[in-house]
């Protein structure tokens, strides 16, 4: 056993890092999957799991809509498990920093939980269980939202702790970032996570246009003219996306005002600025278009981005890297 460790660096290693970025491609593929299956509302297109219709390669998946998108969405996520085994079995053979494996382990836990999440979204659906409502499944089905975005997140903290600037720290650390930067960050990142929340439930719930009109709720007004679950859980996810974007703005303007952070993070720093522009313009652009499935699909797609970026910033934020 010590001799297939024995191996073990904690140097850059580029073909771990390219691999890295590889299944990053690829979450990002099953992502958009996962998306449009429900924005087309095919999760339920195959009543059982882990087969699609007892095959794997099951009878009319690539010609009609619903089955590409449901049996796309579970082959890619079979695809991120196989590179989450790959990563573990890489990093603990090669990499010497326990924190990385550690990561690759949690990763291909929440891969696995990932899965039977999904397959407990078609078992419990109220098709299958003969129940008079689907509360159960849209549990799950949330929940399934959720565990995509720490996947996620978890592939962007390997890529970062695989890359060249990280190990190596080429140009030095920042001596000092200000303590308000790092805890607006993490705040970023939560609100973020709770915008995502709130929205996998309104998307499950089919609540999308339960507010009907953009930016006004209703001629005149901010507030909708009544009140019931779907238009509060929609009115929830309007005010979510103001107080992400009072959070992000807070965090940008302090990472651009301190001299050593905008050096060092502008990059990042305006890829998050372009990211919430875009993120703001598709969901008023999904109630106009009375939620498109390419474009609602595109709104959750560009939210996941949002919060991979703002993880992102928040782990160089904690050990940032000083570019010269």
């Amino acid at each position: 056993m010590a001799s297939l460790t024995s191996q073990r660096t904690s140097g850059y290693k580029p073909f771990l890092f390219a691999f890295c970025v590889f299944a990053l491609c690829w979450i990002t593929a099953l992502l958009y999957a996962g998306g449009f299956t429900t924005s087309i509302k095919a999760g339920m297109a195959f009543l059982d799991w882990p087969l699609s219709n007892g095959s794997v390669n099951p009878d009319g998946w690539l010609t009609e809509s619903d089955k590409l998108a449901e049996h796309s969405h579970r082959l890619l996520g079979m695809k991120i498990g196989l590179l989450s085994i790959g990563l573990l079995i890489w990093t603990w053979l090669r990499e010497e920093r326990p924190q990385v494996r550690t990561l690759a382990r949690v990763l291909l836990l929440i891969v696995v939980l990932q899965g039977v999440l999904g397959g407990a979204r078609v078992r419990f659906d109220q098709l299958n269980i003969l129940s008079d409502h689907n509360l159960i499944a849209q549990s799950f089905a949330v929940a399934h939202a959720c565990g995509a975005q720490i996947v996620l997140a978890l592939l962007v903290a390997l890529t970062i702790s695989s890359s060249r600037l990280w190990i190596e720290k080429q140009g030095g650390l920042i001596a000092a970032v200000p303590k308000s930067i790092k805890k607006w960050s993490l705040i970023a990142c939560v609100s973020i996570f709770l915008q995502i929340l709130v929205g996998a439930i309104m998307r499950h719930a089919d609540a999308g246009l339960a507010i009907a009109k953009f930016p006004l709720a209703q001629d005149g007004s901010l507030l909708p003219a009544y009140w019931n679950f779907d238009v509060g859980v929609h009115f929830a996810h309007r005010v979510g996306a103001v107080g992400v974007l009072i959070a992000l703005s807070i965090l940008l303007g302090k990472v651009w005002a301190h001299q050593s952070t905008r050096k060092a993070l502008r990059g990042i720093a305006i890829f998050i600025s372009l990211l919430l522009v875009v993120q703001i313009y598709l969901g008023a652009l999904t109630i106009w278009t009375v939620k498109n499935p390419y474009v609602a699909t595109a709104h959750a797609l560009i939210g996941a981005f949002l919060l991979a970026s703002t993880w992102a910033l928040t782990l160089l934020a904690h050990r940032p890297i000083k570019i010269e």
